[in-house]
């Protein structure tokens, strides 16, 4: 087996369940408890594993509603606009975009009130962002 196809095995299963150990990616991969760990590792120094999360079903959150938001931003201001996005708490996410917007966020609040705010009086109020486009995430399919 090449290196890459157990790296990208590796890689499966934390995607499928990042609380996985290095005993049960082991099992799941066929290689050994040292040979995950030394994989992991690396991925983690090279930038590859930036993270470990829990996906939550916002639905089942009764106090938190969660909206993935596209914004417009002037293309002479998308590098500060984004230094400022990454500082925003309710902002759990920042990506960018090759669709109808250039920026992604995943807002999160209370409530559907609350993220309404944050997009107007935060957002909205960020010099060069020029557009808000809100979908609240209602049920967690997948």
């Amino acid at each position: 087996m090449s290196a890459e196809s157990t790296e990208e095995r590796i890689l499966s299963v934390l995607e499928e369940d990042a609380q996985a150990s290095y005993a049960e990616i082991a099992d799941r991969v066929d290689v050994s408890k040292p040979t995950v760990r030394k994989y992991i590792q690396r991925l983690e120094e090279e930038g590859v594993i930036l993270g470990y999360s829990a996906d939550i079903d916002p639905k089942k959150l009764p106090t938190q509603s969660i909206a993935l938001v596209g914004l417009d931003v002037e293309s002479e201001r998308y590098v500060e606009v984004t230094r400022e996005l990454k500082d925003v708490p309710e902002i759990e996410a920042l990506y960018t975009s090759s669709g109808d917007h250039m920026l992604m966020a995943e807002v999160r609040a209370q409530d559907g009130d609350a993220v309404g705010d944050v997009i107007e009086t935060t957002i909205l109020d960020i010099e060069g962002v020029t557009a808000a486009h809100p979908s609240f995430l209602q049920e967690r399919l997948k």
